[in-house]
């Protein structure tokens, strides 16, 4: 079994890009460095690094070592963590996973009231909207159609219906309307606020497709908030979640579209673990009260 403290000593090496760098990050001296990597070497029987001029630089085999070890790492850190935990007193981990604009409408109210319910609980919070590299959290925020299979070992919670709406700069003739039709924006400068290949964006094009239309895509902003301040800016016009578009700068305008708009289906996955989990059970009933009573979450204005 590879010793994970010599683990770390090589990786900070690889990052550090040097035996003296890494042992001045690390606090040891440069030979307990070199001893380390000596018996790493010995205990994988690889190459780890090539002498170069005066230093020495990682061998191909170093450089697949470093990235696979990446997420081993990672939950040996998170297993530390836990003993930490326990040492203080502190017996409850949860870990929650979320998409952008749940990040910034319900997450920082979440937070906020399960950890006065729970003071002793370690909350998590990882953004699952990008490519997430390690275990699935306890409580997992998905943007998915209804009909999607539950994975093995979570119980989906259905959390509410998101209706895209369009976003246009406040000039705009379209501004001061209180619903529209998709098709009203057709002849509009586009600016995208998620990635191509994202499930809401899909839902974008294939309403326009179905409106008669491809929308005319001329910045590529891939997130919401960008999007929003290319809006304001007068590029153009966007259509996101109404989630998204929570909280506007004076500079945009929100304006409702017409059915049938583009709807994302918002669920939480909660991890099963076979008996009661109070402070995950809470999280998702706390959650769903935000939700349904929005009053109740803070609001504010974004800078544009």
């Amino acid at each position: 079994m590879l010793d994970p403290h010599r683990i770390r000593v090589f990786r900070s090496v690889v990052a550090s890009g040097s035996v003296q760098a890494a042992a001045d990050n690390l606090g040891l001296t440069s030979s307990a460095v070199s001893q380390h990597l000596q018996a790493l070497q010995k205990e994988t029987g690889l190459t780890l690094f090539q002498r170069a001029g005066r230093g020495i630089v990682p061998t191909e085999a170093a450089l697949v070592l470093h990235a696979q070890s990446d997420e081993v790492m990672s939950q040996w850190g998170r297993l530390d963590q836990v003993v930490a935990d326990l040492r203080d007193g502190r017996s409850g981990r949860l870990s929650i996973g979320y998409f952008a604009s749940a990040g910034a409408a319900w997450m920082p109210s979440l937070v906020k009231r399960l950890t006065s319910e729970y003071p002793d609980l370690v909350l998590e919070l990882v953004l699952t909207e990008v490519e997430h590299r390690g275990p699935r959290p306890d409580i997992d925020l998905v943007i998915e159609p209804p009909d999607s299979p539950v994975p093995t070992g979570y119980q989906r919670t259905d959390l509410i219906d998101d209706q895209f709406v369009a976003v246009v700069p406040r000039g705009h003739p379209l501004a001061g309307e209180r619903t529209i039709a998709l098709s009203e924006l057709k002849g509009e400068t586009w600016v995208s606020n998620d990635y191509a290949k994202s499930y809401g964006h899909r839902l974008v094009v294939t309403a326009c497709a179905a409106a008669g239309f491809r929308p005319r895509f001329t910045v590529q902003a891939q997130d919401h908030y960008t999007a929003i301040g290319f809006v304001g800016a007068g590029v153009g016009v966007s259509v996101m979640p109404g989630l998204a578009a929570r909280s506007l700068p004076v500079t945009v305008a929100r304006v409702h579209l017409e059915p049938p708009a583009p709807v994302r289906h918002l669920a939480a996955l909660v991890r099963d673990v076979g008996s009661p989990n109070p402070a995950a059970e809470r999280a998702v009933a706390l959650l769903t009260d935000l939700i349904h009573h929005p009053s109740a979450l803070p609001r504010r204005a974004l800078v544009g």
